[in-house]
C-alpha cells in the first residue's frame, strides 16, 4: 500500500497537480481522483452488466428477470460497488500515519452508506418476492405482506444497530446484548407491531382470513371484502366503497363473521318468512280441493293425501259429518305443500342442499311460514333477484289458497274506515 501511495504521489507531483509544500490539498486531489475512478467504474459496470442483463431479459419468457429490470433491483445493488472501492482506496488519499482522524471519519461514512444501500437493496428484493409469490395460486390468498413487513422491520432494525455501532465504534454484538435490558421499553414501543405479527401468524396458521374474503365485523363497521392484510392493519373495502381498517389482533381477540364458507359452498342460503293471518286458516272443502287439483304441482299431492286421510278415517270409524272429527286437509297445509314443490322445481334452487317450508311459532302478527332453501347462484345481485322472484310469486299466490297476509293497520286503512263511521246512524 505504501508503494502505491508513493507512486500516486510522485505521478501527481510530475503532472504538476500537487506540490511538495501542499498538505491536505494533495490529499484532496487524490480523493477526487479516487472518486472519479470509482464513478467511471460504476458507469462501466452499469453499462456492461445492466445492459447485458436487460438484453437477456428481453429474450427470455421468464417473468422474474423482467420484474428485476422493472424494479431496478440490480441497479440498487450496483450502488454498493463505488462505496466499497472508495472505502478500500481511501488510505491512498489519507494515509493512516498522516491523517488518521480524517481517514476514520471518511471510512465510517462509507460504511454507513454501504449499510444504507444494502438495506435498500434487501427491502426492494423482499418487495419483489412478495409481488412474485402473491401472483401464484398457492400463495394468492395468504397474508404474505405481513410476513414480508416483519422481515423488513427486522432488517431495518439490524441495519440501525450496525450504523450505531459504526458511529460509536463498538461491536454490534455488545449493542444487541445491551438491548436485552431495554426489552420492556422496546415491547411497549413496538406493541402493535408485535401483536400484529402474532395475530398474523394465528390468522394464517388457522386459515381464518385471506385477502378476498367477505367478512362482517359490526364492532368496527366492517362489511365487505378484505383487500390487504399487513403487519399493522387489515383493510376491508365495504360495499359502499368505504375502507375500514382493523388491527390484526382484533380479529383474533374479537368475533367476526367470514363468508368464505358460503362462497365455497354449492349454494347461498335463502331464509325468509311471511306472516299469514290466522283468521284465514280453515279446513278445505270439496270445492276447494277440486280447485287445488287443477294446480299442476298439487294434483298428485291432493289425490295421494285424500286417499291417505280417507283410509285413516275409515279404519278409525270417524264420523265425517263433523268437520273437527278425524283428519282433514287445511288450506295452509296445502299451501305449504305447494311451496315445497314450487321450490324443488325452480332451476335456481340447489336440490342437493336443504329445501323445506316450515311453520314457526305463532306470534301476535300471525303464523310465520318460512322458506328455507339455497340458491345455486351465489353472486350478490343474482342471489337477491332470485330471492325477490320467489317471494313475488309467493305473495301473489297466497289468495289462491283462501289465505291472507297479516299486515299492520296503516293510515290508508283508517281513512277507508272513516266514511263508514260517518254514515252510521246515531242509534248505531
Amino acid at each position: 500500500m505504501n508503494q502505491i501511495q508513493t507512486w500516486v504521489y510522485d505521478t501527481l507531483l510530475r503532472l504538476g497537480w500537487i506540490s511538495e509544500q501542499s498538505s491536505y490539498l494533495d490529499n484532496t486531489v487524490i480523493l477526487l481522483g479516487i472518486i472519479l475512478l470509482t464513478v467511471g467504474i460504476d458507469y462501466a459496470c452499469r453499462y456492461i452488466f445492466l445492459g447485458t442483463f436487460k438484453r437477456l431479459a428481453k429474450r427470455t419468457r421468464n417473468q422474474l428477470d423482467d420484474l428485476i429490470v422493472e424494479r431496478k433491483i440490480i441497479h440498487k445493488m450496483m450502488h454498493i460497488i463505488p462505496a466499497i472501492l472508495i472505502y478500500v482506496l481511501l488510505p491512498l488519499a489519507f494515509p493512516e500515519a498522516e491523517a488518521p482522524e480524517i481517514l476514520i471519519i471518511l471510512q465510517k461514512l462509507c460504511q454507513i452508506y454501504i449499510i444504507a444501500v444494502s438495506l435498500r437493496f434487501i427491502n426492494a428484493s423482499l418487495n419483489l418476492i412478495h409481488e412474485i409469490y402473491s401472483q401464484k395460486d398457492t400463495f394468492k390468498n395468504k397474508p404474505l405482506k405481513g410476513f414480508i413487513q416483519i422481515l423488513q422491520v427486522a432488517i431495518v432494525f439490524v441495519g440501525i444497530i450496525l450504523i450505531i455501532s459504526v458511529l460509536i465504534n463498538k461491536s454490534p454484538v455488545s449493542l444487541f446484548a445491551g438491548l436485552g435490558a431495554s426489552a420492556a421499553i422496546l415491547m411497549l414501543v413496538f406493541k402493535d407491531t408485535i401483536l400484529g405479527f402474532v395475530a398474523g401468524i394465528q390468522l394464517s396458521a388457522n386459515d381464518m382470513l385471506r385477502p378476498g374474503d367477505w367478512i362482517t365485523m359490526n364492532k368496527y363497521g366492517a362489511d365487505g371484502n378484505v383487500i390487504e392484510v399487513t403487519l399493522n392493519a387489515v383493510k376491508v373495502r365495504n360495499f359502499d366503497n368505504t375502507i375500514t381498517t382493523i388491527p390484526p389482533y382484533a380479529l383474533v381477540t374479537d368475533a367476526f363473521q367470514n363468508w368464505r364458507g358460503m362462497s365455497e359452498s354449492p349454494g347461498r342460503r335463502i331464509k325468509r318468512s311471511i306472516n299469514i293471518d290466522m283468521n284465514s286458516v280453515r279446513f278445505c272443502t270439496p270445492e276447494m280441493l277440486e280447485r287445488f287439483r287443477k294446480i299442476a304441482l298439487l294434483t298428485d299431492y291432493i289425490d295421494g293425501k285424500e286417499r291417505e286421510l280417507s283410509l285413516y278415517n275409515e279404519e278409525h270409524h270417524i264420523d265425517s259429518t263433523v268437520w273437527v272429527n278425524g283428519r282433514r286437509q287445511t288450506n295452509i297445509g296445502v299451501f305449504r305443500a305447494y311451496l315445497e314443490r314450487y321450490l324443488r322445481n325452480l332451476p335456481a334452487v340447489n336440490k342437493e342442499l336443504t329445501c323445506m317450508v316450515r311453520h314457526l311459532q305463532p306470534t301476535p302478527t300471525g303464523i310465520p311460514i318460512e322458506l328455507y332453501c339455497f340458491s345455486s347462484d351465489k353472486e350478490w345481485t343474482n342471489y337477491e333477484a332470485i330471492q325477490a322472484d320467489i317471494f313475488d310469486h309467493v305473495l301473489a299466490v297466497i289468495p289462491e289458497f283462501g289465505l291472507s297476509v297479516f299486515q299492520n293497520v296503516s293510515g290508508a286503512d283508517l281513512r277507508g274506515i272513516a266514511p263508514l263511521l260517518e254514515n252510521r246512524s246515531p242509534q248505531n
